[in-house]
């Protein structure tokens, strides 16, 4: 059996998901009516120490783009970064849910915004009717190279979407990851945003993600949105369970935290060829064929990242043993 590094999707689901899952078996109000659903707000609304409305969905791309849409008009447009997931892993989807906003690319190190390249995405437009305007900004906490952003990053990233009258939007598919790596509050690491997509799966889930408004008004649009969008799902409960469990004990950090210092072992291996820090649970390496067919033929799965690289993910139940396997096999390269 290959020692897996593929992806954290593929990771197994942990075991107080399960249990939470079997304990929400019983009859109750459907749709988002049950009485796991109905806690969501309070219950997420103490975790980042202010008012929101929660609504689960089963996708991040679901909770990605249902965030957009409530922010965004079919003739406006979101920057974000040239590699966002919403750009390079959705399948046009944000167009498809807004109804034809636009996405405004970005340039940023790491696949990180930064105000520089914000301002210049905003300066590049006339302001007419004859060019899409931007309605919002979406930054990946972490980003899709694993970097985290800085509580001091976010509060000025915030700052200057007040500054244009722009939404703020924070894709966490790797949220966990990132509060981890950081150290900070979860408000801290997203500080400032309209809405954030709190990503479960990766993180030892198995089909649930929280769509977490701040900016609680624009919860109204999203959840008609969201039944139209056929994500209104009967059996709420099962995902609300979900979400509570992973939130219980703190049970999403503790997870997130067990993959980063997976990751961290791999990287520390391979300190010469780390293409981006090692900030979240991702580790891009560069890595010629012939190595990469090396490491494979010892039973390591993982991506090929264009022709000379390789991309490494650690999960929560990553195997402490596969981990210093791969860490060795790696220096010896």
């Amino acid at each position: 059996m290959a020692m897996q590094f593929l992806s954290d999707n593929a990771a197994a689901v942990h075991p107080r998901i399960w249990e939470a899952m079997r304990a929400a078996d019983a009859p109750q109000s459907p749709y988002d009516n049950d009485a796991l659903s109905l806690q969501l707000d309070a219950a997420f609304g103490a975790l980042f120490g202010r008012d929101c409305a929660v609504l689960w969905v089963a996708t991040g791309t679901a909770a990605n783009c249902l965030a957009l849409a409530a922010m965004v008009p079919p003739h406006g447009g979101v920057i974000c970064h040239r590699e966002a997931h919403i750009e390079t892993d959705e399948c046009g989807a944000p167009g498809f849910y807004t109804h034809g906003a636009k996405l405004i690319l970005a340039e940023g190190e790491g696949a990180k915004l930064t105000l520089a390249s914000i301002d210049a995405a905003i300066g590049a437009i006339r302001k007419d009717v004859h060019q899409v305007q931007p309605h919002a900004i979406s930054v990946t906490q972490a980003s899709e190279y694993g970097r985290a952003y800085h509580p001091a990053e976010m509060e000025k990233i915030a700052a200057q979407a007040v500054q244009h009258g722009l939404g703020l939007h924070v894709d966490g598919a790797r949220f966990a990851n990132a509060v981890a790596f950081l150290g900070c509050t979860p408000w801290e690491a997203c500080q400032g945003a309209s809405a954030l997509s709190f990503g479960c799966v990766k993180n030892g889930g198995m089909s649930a993600e929280a769509l977490v408004f701040f900016d609680t008004q624009l919860a109204d649009l999203a959840r008609l949105r969201r039944k139209r969008a056929g994500h209104l799902q009967s059996k709420g409960r099962f995902l609300a369970a979900q979400l509570l469990a992973m939130l219980e004990g703190d049970l999403w950090l503790v997870n997130a935290r067990a993959a980063n210092a997976a990751a961290q072992e791999l990287g520390q291996a391979a300190p010469d060829r780390l293409m981006h820090p090692v900030e979240a649970n991702e580790l891009f390496l560069t890595m010629t064929a012939p190595e990469r067919d090396a490491l494979r033929a010892q039973g390591f799965s993982f991506y090929d990242w264009g022709d000379n690289a390789a991309r490494l993910v650690t999960a929560w139940n990553t195997d402490p043993a596969h981990a210093a396997a791969l860490a060795e096999a790696i220096a010896a390269l």
